[in-house]
């Protein structure tokens, strides 16, 4: 028991001091993995380290992520942001909020195609505050719509965290995928639901209703956005049916992606060359974060940190509420300092031995963290979509974060419901499972 506490000191430490110097979280994965098999376990490091790294890098279940971010990249730089105003607004201009709520489902939308939260936030940023702004919308409303919305790009599928976080706790990308639609539909209602009441409170601070316009006018304001509505309808569709793995439904949403950029004119060479390159960048980034990981998940399994963690968290007889509860805290703390993949390959090797132990659904504890590192993303001092914000548009942090509270909240609730409420989540996978 001495050795593993010593043990779980020096992973903690030497950790953390590696990350405050900036070493990269890979390479500081690696180098803790080998310092507790060095100096705790008399295994061969070498060879350990070595096949594990071989082992972490080839799994199939990785091929999609590669895919699933190319499409995202393809999109991303058509011309889908610059149409994305003009088709969501008139579908919005008679709600309460009325353009705010473009943010909102703008969001939505670049989130099932990006699959990350901060280039969600800065696609529909980057559109939406000149627009708004230039209609004398509250800049506290616009700047917290984007910051809250921005955070589903974790939440909907396709989503990159979620890809990782199966990988790591060995569960279907499929079923999570699923498992995310209807709280992912859930916290969009109620983004837009805290948005109309808001503009109902404070009427006198919104603008003068936008002119109306007519049913077929609207549809022909959104034709660009509808071949892309239905690209993501057919990725998600595939996988949900059984048609195809989350790989093959991929790869069909990169083709029908270039298909698009192409038909529209927003597919060059140079794009073309620039999200391909983009692409191969962030999934090396991840890979080797996912293969470093694995060294260190094994370095701790054979110090036998885990299984002895699991076993004094089951000492104290915690509920799974209170479990969850002391979870949730821990993770909201990582996430000022880490961003989400990194929490996610960090904590896994102690966790899911004691979410499972717990009795858990490790399906449904997947949204749990997703939706807590979503949470994470809008808190200082290191909430990314805080950042991509003040860039755009030049307001300092603090302000931000203010107008980004109530949106924080509003996850918290949506963690509280899928945990009293636990279908939510598990619904549609079970129904995929049953066919």
């Amino acid at each position: 028991m001495d050795s593993v506490v010593l043990a779980s000191i020096v992973l903690v430490s030497l950790l953390l001091l590696l990350l405050a110097s900036g070493v990269w979280v890979a390479l500081s994965l690696l180098i803790v993995g080998m310092v507790l098999m060095g100096l705790f376990t008399t295994a061969p490091m070498g060879s350990l380290m070595a096949s594990t790294l071989w082992d972490a890098s080839w799994g199939w279940a990785l091929t999609s992520l590669p895919l699933f971010i190319w499409m995202g990249e393809i999109l991303f730089r058509s011309n889908l942001s610059a149409d994305m105003f003009q088709g969501i607004a008139p579908w919005v201009s008679r709600l309460p909020g009325r353009l705010l709520h473009v943010n909102i489902l703008g969001c939505g939308v670049m989130a099932a195609v990006a699959g990350s939260s901060a280039v969600t936030c800065a696609t529909i940023a980057r559109m939406s505050v000149p627009e708004l702004s230039k209609r004398n919308y509250p800049v506290n409303m616009t700047l917290g719509t984007l910051a809250g919305s921005g955070t589903l790009g974790l939440l909907i599928p396709p989503s990159i965290v979620m890809i990782v976080y199966g990988v790591t706790a060995e569960q279907s990308i499929g079923h999570l995928f699923i498992a995310g639609i209807l709280p992912g539909l859930l916290l969009i209602a109620l983004y837009m639901g805290y948005t109309a009441i808001w503009s109902l409170i404070n009427a006198r601070e919104m603008p003068p209703p936008e002119p109306k316009v007519g049913f077929f006018e609207k549809i022909y304001r959104s034709r660009r956005l509808i071949p892309v509505a239905l690209l993501i309808a057919a990725v998600i569709g595939s996988i949900y049916g059984g048609i195809a793995t989350p790989t093959e439904a991929a790869t069909v949403g990169v083709i029908g992606a270039l298909v698009l950029a192409a038909v529209s004119g927003g597919l060059t060479w140079t794009i073309f060359l620039e999200g391909l390159m983009s692409a191969v960048r962030v999934s090396c980034m991840i890979c080797f974060i996912i293969g470093c990981a694995a060294c260190l998940t094994i370095a701790v399994a054979f110090v036998d940190i885990p299984r002895t963690l699991a076993a004094w968290v089951d000492s104290l007889h915690l509920s799974s509420y209170a479990l969850l509860a002391v979870l949730a805290v821990f993770l909201l703390i990582l996430g000022c300092f880490l961003e989400g993949i990194s929490i996610i390959v960090l904590t896994s090797s102690v966790m899911l031995p004691m979410v499972q132990s717990a009795g858990i659904d490790l399906l449904w504890f997947g949204i749990f963290i997703v939706i807590m590192i979503e949470a994470a993303q809008i808190t200082p001092p290191v909430g990314f979509n805080l950042f991509v914000l003040q860039s755009i548009t030049g307001k300092d942090i603090v302000t931000i974060t203010k107008a980004a509270m109530p949106y924080f909240f509003l996850l918290i609730i949506l963690t509280v419901l899928i945990t009293i409420f636990p279908q939510i989540v598990l619904v549609l996978p079970q129904m995929m499972m049953q066919n």
